[in-house]
């Protein structure tokens, strides 16, 4: 199985590269999949590669069912 998550854009990098954020976890990752990446956008992360972007609100509630979901496994 296959996880592509949604994260944050902190910081464009030369090369098609960019830093991304997570939960703290900062991450360098390839763009070179998507076209005009710019800091705090979000973008589908898998395996390293930036695979499209996602409006802010998408993401945030992907993330949070990602939350809940971790949550639940925990009780």
């Amino acid at each position: 199985m296959c996880l592509a998550i949604p994260v944050r854009v902190t910081e464009v990098l030369p090369d098609n590269m960019a830093k991304v954020t997570l939960d703290g976890v900062l991450k360098v990752i390839s763009t070179a999949l998507i076209d005009d990446v710019r800091p705090g956008d979000y973008v589908i992360l898998h395996v390293g590669y930036a695979l499209t972007k996602i409006n802010p609100e998408e993401a945030e509630r992907t993330l949070a069912l990602i939350q809940e979901a971790a949550m639940s496994d925990l009780t």
